[in-house]
């Protein structure tokens, strides 16, 4: 695989962040959604890209000390390649360069994979959003990092 490079999200990513939304997520955000949040002061969106083309985002909001991960998204076929743990470790830069002292996130219990990812960058389990998730309903565990 060629190179991964992370940019900021832009008007021009927004279609296809969208059909990832549809290919991941059983609640995706639509292209209105993702739009909007161009504007949103708190919010950082990077995107990776191999040649130009999105194969995966990540989405945070920073606000004062502390910062959440939003969502997270990688085409399939670009899955198990470093790109989730490189939009992570953008998130963090990112988070970090903007006064966070930590960064969390809500996952499913059932997705061991990502919880592997999260694990292996530091992230652990600091409680639990009962019924947090829809589609189908499920917990989300709370997985937090310190960035200082």
């Amino acid at each position: 695989m060629n190179e991964i490079k992370l940019v900021p999200m832009d008007e021009g990513h927004i279609s296809e962040l969208a059909r990832l939304e549809k290919i991941c997520f059983s609640q995706p955000w639509s292209e209105k959604s993702l739009s909007e949040e161009l504007e949103n002061r708190v919010a950082h969106f990077l995107v990776a890209e191999v040649d130009g083309r999105a194969v995966g985002y990540i989405g945070i909001f920073v606000v004062y000390e502390s910062s959440d991960i939003s969502n997270i998204a990688v085409f399939p076929e670009y899955r198990r390649h470093g790109v989730g743990k490189l939009l992570l470790r953008g998130a963090c830069d990112v988070a970090k360069r903007n006064g966070a002292e930590s960064i969390s996130l809500e996952v499913r219990p059932s997705n061991e994979g990502a919880i592997a990812l999260y694990n292996s960058l530091g992230f652990e389990e600091i409680g639990l959003r009962k019924n947090f998730y829809r589609n189908p309903t499920e917990d989300g565990l709370i997985l937090s990092k310190k960035l200082i």
